[in-house]
């Protein structure tokens, strides 16, 4: 039988974190990912996607669906996106296919995807969900101490109580000047966002990030948006975005929810068209996770890349963190 091109290999790997990391659905100690690597038998190309218990994926079902298309001759980004659905497994294996284009070619991705990509770009650092004394001590304790530097933009988890808007009071005495996105991660109910949101802007909040369950989002048509509010658990693909255009003005990109950089550069350009703004997010994992991320971010309106400031390790040659912003991918790491 002929051999299958290129070659692939997939394991897991656990990181590390810093702190428990805590949202509205549970809490966390580790970042379990994902990582392939494809060969043409000269260069190897590597990706990381991580798998999300939300979408009912473990790190045995990534695995095993990578296991099924190792057999697939020719294999490449476009026929990808037909062989896997849009996921962790697709994610990692298409970004490890632009890796590996990229080293094979000699031109970094942005190139090979003709979009540019600006040296710097400011990222918004997360204060997990915690008792609001807890998330303010969060603001000066975290990544200002590893040399990140005092973020500018601060992503408040919250968790649909009634601690939620002393939560931001508590960060907003922390940190007067910062700018404030929350994320709800689907928590809310319709009467806590009709409390809350008036506050919310008296605040200075930015950006409402899925308050609501993502199969109960049609109540935002209905409601007032004084503060822009952002789909995440409701967006994965470009087949969500005729339901989103009238319930939200943000989209939250992901390329663990896209399959992957191909159909996440997809997404961003038919989300431009509808008229919805992008920020470009993250799950906890490695700088090799973020790298291909982060060429979409030099495009976008908010930035949330800050996974690899929640373990207490990242990668070897990993994205460079500092003054609130990121640096450029190295060649060594991807792409």
């Amino acid at each position: 039988m002929p051999a299958s091109f290129p070659s692939i290999e997939a394991k897991e790997e656990i990181w590390r974190l810093k702190q428990p990391f805590r949202i509205s659905r549970g809490s966390r100690s580790e970042a379990r990912v994902v990582v392939v690597e494809v060969s043409d038998g000269k260069h190897v190309g590597r990706g990381e996607g991580i798998p999300l218990a939300r979408y009912n994926q473990s790190a045995a079902s990534v695995l095993a669906q990578i296991e099924s298309i190792t057999g697939e001759k020719n294999l490449d980004r476009e026929n990808l996106q037909d062989l896997l659905p849009a996921g962790a497994a697709r994610n990692a294996l298409d970004c490890a296919l632009w890796d590996l284009e990229a080293k094979a070619s000699g031109k970094r991705a942005w190139e090979l995807a003709n979009i540019p990509i600006l040296p710097e770009v400011e990222t918004s650092f997360t204060i997990s969900l915690d008792t609001p004394e807890k998330m303010s001590e969060a603001v000066s304790a975290t990544a200002f101490a590893q040399g990140f530097g005092v973020p500018r933009i601060l992503k408040l988890k919250l968790g649909g109580d009634d601690l939620d808007l002393s939560r931001i009071q508590a960060v907003r005495e922390s940190a007067p000047a910062a700018r404030l996105l929350v994320d709800a991660n689907e928590s809310w109910s319709p009467p806590h966002y009709r409390e809350i949101v008036p506050a919310l802007k008296e605040l200075g909040v930015e950006l409402i990030e899925q308050p609501f369950p993502a199969n109960a989002d049609e109540i935002l048509q209905t409601l007032d948006h004084p503060i822009p509010v952002c789909a995440d658990e409701s967006c994965h693909t470009t087949a969500d975005l005729p339901r989103l255009t009238n319930r939200y003005e943000v989209i939250n990109v992901k390329l663990d929810k896209t399959g992957g950089l191909t159909a996440a550069l997809r997404l961003c350009s038919r989300a431009g068209e509808s008229g919805l703004k992008q920020l470009i997010g993250c799950m906890v994992c490695t700088s090799l996770g973020i790298a291909p991320a982060r060429l979409l971010a030099s495009a976008a309106d908010y930035v949330d890349l800050d996974g690899p400031l929640l373990l207490t390790r990242d990668r070897d040659h990993g994205l460079s963190y500092g003054n609130g912003k990121i640096g450029m991918p190295p060649r060594e790491l991807w792409g």
